[in-house]
């Protein structure tokens, strides 16, 4: 199984390959960029051209794309807007070959709540968000899955006590502990059987 590392709007970055190589498992970074290494200066530089020379849409249809050249089998790790692509296009038929994903605080989420995943996903939120209310987003995702019963036992929640960007040394909400903590997980994700 290949492990596809779906970038947040820094793109691919020295922090984010030192990601992959701790993972220990053969990874490849997907980034909005086309693997350029942008160095933005900050959050905003960084939103702000992801949002002018991108945006969400055209970054899910470039992952489809890149997962329906892929022949192995896939395990995403998505940073907020790589974890909202990842939610985006996770309920499309063409999507075989993706066996589970980690979403790391996909905010955009929220704006796309129809979604009913076609394979495992593991939604990790933060603590806490500037825009909305975190757990208000959890329960209406629990309800409404659970309500139309497709997709419910594909998906798991779980909230941490972090901010969004805790697991990007360039974000100003990195943690080191919270990035330890759920390394740990992934590494432990990634060596389990897909159930």
């Amino acid at each position: 199984m290949k492990i596809l590392i779906v970038s947040d709007i820094f793109g691919k970055t020295d922090a984010l390959e030192q990601l992959a190589l701790a993972l220990n498992s053969p990874a490849e970074i997907f980034d909005p960029y086309s693997a350029e290494m942008m160095n933005f200066s900050d959050e905003k530089q960084a939103y702000d051209y992801f949002s002018s020379e991108v945006g969400l849409d055209k970054y899910t249809q470039a992952l489809v794309e890149r997962i329906s050249a892929c022949s192995e089998s896939l395990y995403l790790i998505g940073f907020s807007v790589g974890a909202a692509a990842i939610w985006n296009m996770s309920n499309l038929n063409m999507v075989k070959n993706v066996s589970k994903a980690t979403c790391f605080y996909g905010s955009q989420i929220r704006n796309h709540r129809g979604v009913r995943p076609r394979f495992q996903i593991d939604l990790v939120f933060p603590i806490s968000e500037l825009h909305f209310s975190v757990d208000e987003l959890i329960a209406d995702l629990t309800t409404e899955l659970a309500a139309d019963h497709r997709g419910i036992d594909k998906v798991s929640i779980r909230q941490v006590s972090f901010l969004h960007g805790f697991m990007n040394k360039y974000s100003k909400n990195y943690d080191q502990s919270g990035f330890e903590q759920e390394m740990y997980l992934l590494q432990e994700s990634i060596m389990s059987p897909i159930s």
